[in-house]
């Protein structure tokens, strides 16, 4: 979570918060591998609480994601099988990521243009560091 000692103050210090240090990460990021049964992957998303996971390859590189409404989808793809698959079947590959030194205040943008609630924070290799919430940054009151 969030520690105090890495935010700035006041409102100029929001705005130059950057994702790194509102990120979730270690054991509050949802993480699965693509092997993953579904039942295990509701778990994972339900104990994490940000209505999604990680679904990451072996060496740590990102995947795709799983979100809730990757679960339900409209047109009934999977008709009773969900529970059947595994992450890798019902993950959304190539997710929206960013970067760990983009700011909050932009981190924001991204996500209300794409009409997306987490984004995933990776690394130059695509190693995944965290999670960030939109929860999170509208928190801060960035508008």
């Amino acid at each position: 979570m969030i520690s105090q000692r890495c935010i700035p103050a006041g409102r100029l210090g929001k705005k130059l918060l950057r994702v790194e240090h509102l990120m979730h990460a270690g054991e509050a990021m949802p993480r699965v591998t693509e092997k993953t049964t579904m039942p295990d992957v509701f778990h994972e998303m339900s104990e994490k609480g940000l209505g999604m996971t990680t679904v990451l390859q072996a060496d740590g590189r990102l995947a795709g994601i799983i979100t809730d409404g990757d679960l339900r989808p409209p047109d009934g793809e999977h008709r009773g099988a969900t529970l059947e698959m595994n992450a890798g079947a019902a993950m959304t590959k190539n997710p929206q990521t960013i970067g760990p030194h983009v700011l909050a205040s932009e981190a924001l943008n991204v996500m209300e243009k794409r009409k997306i609630t987490s984004i995933v924070v990776v690394d130059e290799a695509g190693g995944v560091l965290g999670v960030v919430h939109l929860h999170d940054l509208w928190g801060l009151e960035l508008i």
